[in-house]
C-alpha cells in the first residue's frame, strides 16, 4: 500500500483550476520530484495535497482518506510541509519556529534532543537561537523552514521549491539533508524543484506535469536520459 495516494486530484483558485485529474503516488520512505514550468501546477499541488485549499478527487495515507481543506488532519497523519518561499513565523525567533513544528508532540525531552539536532546540521541556527526569523538570510530561513517541518517527525515531508533564490552553495547544503533525512530516517518525501539536476539525482521516481496534467513519469534514471526532461531541465 502506498504511503501517499493521490487520485484524479483537481484544484484551483475562486473559478480557476488548476489541476486537472492528478494521480500520483509516494511509497514509504520513497522520494518523488514533480518537474514542471511556472504555471504547471506544482504549488498547487503541494498545497491541496496538504489540504491548505479545497480540492475534488481523493488523498489517502496508508489508505485511509484525508478530509479536503484540513490541514490539521494532513499533519496530524505525518504531513509536513515546507512551503514556498520558506514560510518562517518571521517575528518568532529560531526556537519558538522549531517549538512550533512540534506543537503536537508529548515528548518533551525528546523535542529538546530533536532541537539540539537541528542546530547541529545547521549550525548557523544554533547561533541565532534567539534571533527573529525574519532577520536572517534567506537561505537560514530556508533552513528553518526545513527544521521546524521536521520537528514534528512526519513520515512524509512536502518541500516546495526548497532550492528557490538560494545561493548554489547552500542549495547543495539542502539537497544534502534532505540526502541525510532519507537515508538516515526514512522519510518519505515529495518535492517540487525547479533545479532538475539536483532533484533527479535525490529522486527515486519522477512525475512531469504540464498546464494541470501529468504527462510523464517514471523512474528517475530513466526520465534523465529522456530528450524531453534533457531539453526542457538539463539544458542539453
Amino acid at each position: 500500500m502506498s504511503l501517499l495516494q493521490v487520485e484524479g486530484l483537481q484544484a484551483g483558485y475562486g473559478q480557476a483550476e488548476v489541476l486537472h485529474g492528478i494521480s500520483l503516488a509516494v511509497e514509504p520512505g520513497e522520494v518523488v520530484v514533480i518537474l514542471g514550468a511556472n504555471g504547471a501546477g506544482k504549488t498547487t499541488t503541494m498545497r491541496a495535497v496538504a489540504g491548505l485549499i479545497g480540492r475534488r478527487g481523493a488523498v489517502s495515507i496508508d489508505g485511509a482518506a484525508l478530509p479536503p481543506h484540513d490541514p490539521g488532519a494532513a499533519v496530524a497523519a505525518g504531513l509536513a510541509l515546507v512551503p514556498q518561499g520558506r514560510g518562517t513565523f518571521t517575528k518568532l525567533t529560531v526556537a519558538e519556529n522549531l517549538l512550533v513544528g512540534a506543537t503536537r508532540r508529548r515528548d518533551k525531552a525528546a523535542v529538546a534532543r530533536d532541537i539540539e539536532r537541528w542546530y547541529e546540521v545547521f549550525p548557523a541556527l544554533g547561533r541565532r537561537t534567539g534571533q527573529a526569523a525574519g532577520t536572517m538570510s534567506g537561505g537560514e530561513q530556508q533552513m528553518l523552514a526545513i527544521a521546524r517541518a521536521l520537528m514534528s517527525r512526519p513520515r512524509l515531508l512536502l518541500c516546495d521549491e526548497p532550492s528557490l533564490g538560494l545561493a548554489p552553495q547552500i542549495v547543495r547544503s539542502v539537497f544534502d539533508v534532505l540526502r541525510q533525512v532519507n537515508d538516515d530516517g526514512g522519510t518519505a518525501m515529495l518535492i517540487v524543484e525547479q533545479n532538475a539536476e539536483l532533484a533527479l539525482n535525490l529522486a527515486s521516481r519522477v512525475y512531469l506535469l504540464e498546464v494541470g496534467r501529468v504527462v510523464s513519469s517514471g523512474a528517475a534514471a530513466e526520465l534523465r536520459d529522456s530528450d524531453t526532461i534533457r531539453r526542457a531541465y538539463l539544458g542539453y
